[in-house]
């Protein structure tokens, strides 16, 4: 009906989900995203007089900035779109703060925050002197709504408001990943890590919570963490959520792979991620000439994903497995160093000399991928008889 109904019709269906606190039907006809935005009736030069006394406060506010937003889209004004959606979220803020012991308000709540989001990315792209400051600024009226949510903890577990943490810190982490603020996101991380609610999210909230949190465990060194977190929301995520399977095992991979878990062939094919293959044979071979292909050939995939830097560190489990061969051919605890320049320089790594090949085989040693040390005097490697290449999965 609203797709098509007058403005005071409108007016008055909005008021009657807000007064049965019918907090989904309310949510959707103030979503940017629903039928009603192209009900040409609802578009007017004077929404504020049309609307003010006509329903109770908040609501008429939250009305007139939505109203005025659906007219800012629709002439494809998007800086003028966010700034009243960032007046609509503040006045939600205010209806929160206003309503006591219940959250029935919460879904509208979501969906005025991710409106904004939304809106905030398109006025990024037309405002090329921007640089991300549309979107902090959003980030700050989503976090007016997360501090309302966080502080409700008197109210009864089932009526609280801290229940809408999660969704708020989602919308939150995705903005801090896009402006690259991710520094920002430990606060929230804290919060959710030590919420009683923690367990009882809706499992998608999960699902999406853990995947940035793992990239940002992966982005830290954290393999351990990442590897937890990306696993879980892989494992999770709906097997027929091809696509978003497909973006978790972007970065479950290389983390897998630095954790010394190749993925089979089936795998990638089955996610159309074989640009991974080539790396995986590349490193259990040691073949850096090969690496150094992959990561051109494929250059523009790692860099939109963002895992350039991670995939280039695979590079030190490829020195370590080249090594193992060396140390298996020569059937020997005492090395030359010689002989591990050599297959470097067999490698593609032809400039390579004494000095730098000690300094790989020294980072090696240090980051216990080998077991022994660098007799500089007889220019020898001596690695322990036992275990000289521990298993990868065993050093995190």
């Amino acid at each position: 009906m609203m797709a098509t109904g007058t403005l005071n019709q409108y007016i008055q269906y909005v008021e009657r989900m807000f007064r049965t606190a019918n907090g989904e039907n309310l949510a959707r006809l103030l979503s940017l995203r629903d039928d009603h935005i192209n009900n040409k009736n609802l578009r007017s030069s004077d929404i504020a007089t049309l609307v003010e006394g006509n329903c109770v406060a908040p609501l008429d506010e939250i009305i007139i900035y939505h109203l005025c937003c659906v007219q800012a889209l629709s002439v494809k004004d998007f800086m003028e779109a966010y700034h009243h959606q960032s007046q609509c979220v503040a006045a939600v803020v205010r209806l929160l703060q206003a309503q006591k012991e219940e959250n029935w308000s919460l879904s509208l709540m979501y969906t005025v925050c991710l409106d904004l989001r939304l809106v905030a990315q398109k006025a990024e792209l037309c405002d090329a002197q921007s640089n991300g400051k549309i979107l902090e600024k959003a980030a700050e009226s989503l976090l007016a709504c997360f501090r309302v949510c966080a502080a409700d903890n008197r109210t009864a577990d089932e009526d609280t408001k801290r229940l809408g943490m999660l969704n708020l810190v989602n919308q939150l982490l995705k903005v801090y990943f896009r402006i690259n603020k991710l520094h920002l996101c430990k606060p929230l991380i804290r919060a959710i890590d030590s919420s009683p609610f923690k367990d009882q999210f809706p499992l998608a909230q999960q699902i999406t919570y853990r995947y940035f949190v793992g990239r940002k465990a992966m982005f830290d060194s954290d393999y351990r963490s990442a590897d937890e977190y990306l696993s879980f929301a892989f494992q999770n995520c709906h097997h027929q959520s091809i696509k978003n399977k497909r973006l978790i095992l972007t970065y479950l991979i290389p983390v897998k792979m630095l954790l010394g878990f190749m993925p089979a062939k089936r795998l990638l094919h089955k996610y159309d991620l074989l640009q991974f293959w080539d790396l995986v044979t590349a490193v259990k071979n040691g073949n850096l000439r090969e690496i150094d292909h992959v990561m051109e050939e494929h250059e523009s995939f790692f860099i939109r994903a963002g895992i350039y830097l991670i995939v280039e560190k695979l590079k030190i489990t490829a020195y370590r497995n080249l090594f193992r061969k060396v140390y298996l051919a020569e059937n020997t605890h005492q090395i030359d160093i010689v002989s591990f320049q050599a297959a470097l320089q067999i490698m593609g790594q032809v400039d390579v000399d004494s000095d730098e090949t000690q300094c790989i085989v020294a980072n090696l040693i240090y980051d216990g991928k080998i077991k022994g040390y660098i007799s500089y005097q007889h220019k020898k490697v001596v690695v322990s008889k036992q275990n000289a290449f521990p298993p990868l999965s065993s050093l995190y």
